[in-house]
């Protein structure tokens, strides 16, 4: 008799790869946020103890509302910035900004989020220039915001004061961008008709033969200029030589 032998089952042959789904159905979220900002020239203006009350009552005509005085970063918070990813300088940040209006606080945001300022050196007088806010007085994204930017030439003592507007958010509206070029020509011009420009930011003033030996006690600038007040930081003079 012949031997029956079972034959080994054969494997089924393995199923075809689906194919790599190169897109699928998504939603999409995005936000559009446009901050844009104009400085104008600088011009050179002859310092005080009152430079920054002189600044006032020139934007306050232009201004919707109170104007605030917003001071360069003390030294200790130098390294305060507006960008949330970095969260030990936003706590400085919001330290040195907390006692701000929400119109100066939206303000300093916008301009040095465009580098348009730079608070460290920069002091900025500024409100509301055009538009309206919502609740919570905050300007809403068409709102036209800024005022003069100042701080003192270190070779000269002279104030340089350039005019600086910002605005933007979550949308824009079409006329903005004429309405903050105009105000910018109006504040620029406001600092030309106050009779205290003595030149352009580009141009450095000569300094006085011989100096006047006065520094101040308070900052250590030492001035050419025989100023009862130091240019830099308003302190009294003291004659050092």
């Amino acid at each position: 008799m012949g031997v029956f032998r079972r034959r080994k089952p054969t494997s089924p042959p393995p199923e075809p790869v689906a194919p790599a789904v190169e897109e699928v159905a998504a939603r999409q979220f995005a936000v559009k946020i446009a901050l844009i900002a104009r400085s104008s020239d600088g011009l050179r203006l002859v310092p005080s103890s009152a430079s920054a009350a002189v600044l006032a009552r020139l934007v306050e005509p232009l201004a919707e509302g109170s104007i605030e005085i917003v001071e360069p970063l003390p030294r200790e918070l130098a390294a305060a910035s507006s960008s949330v990813e970095r969260v030990d300088e936003a706590e400085q940040w919001i330290v040195a900004r907390r006692n701000l209006t929400p119109v100066a606080r939206h303000a300093v945001y916008v301009l040095e989020q465009t580098d348009a300022v730079d608070m460290t050196v920069d002091a900025l007088v500024c409100g509301l220039l055009n538009g309206e806010t919502d609740t919570a007085g905050y300007p809403d994204y068409a709102a036209v915001v800024g005022g003069l930017a100042s701080h003192f030439d270190e070779v000269s003592g002279d104030l340089i004061v350039r005019a600086v507007v910002g605005w933007g958010g979550r949308g824009q509206r079409g006329d903005t961008e004429r309405i903050g070029q105009r105000i910018l020509s109006n504040l620029h011009q406001q600092v030309l008709a106050s009779g205290l420009v003595r030149g352009t930011g580009e141009a450095g003033a000569a300094p006085m033969d011989g100096g006047t030996g006065l520094s101040c006690t308070h900052c250590g600038f030492d001035s050419d200029h025989a100023a009862f007040y130091c240019p830099k930081c308003g302190m009294r003079m003291a004659r050092t030589a």
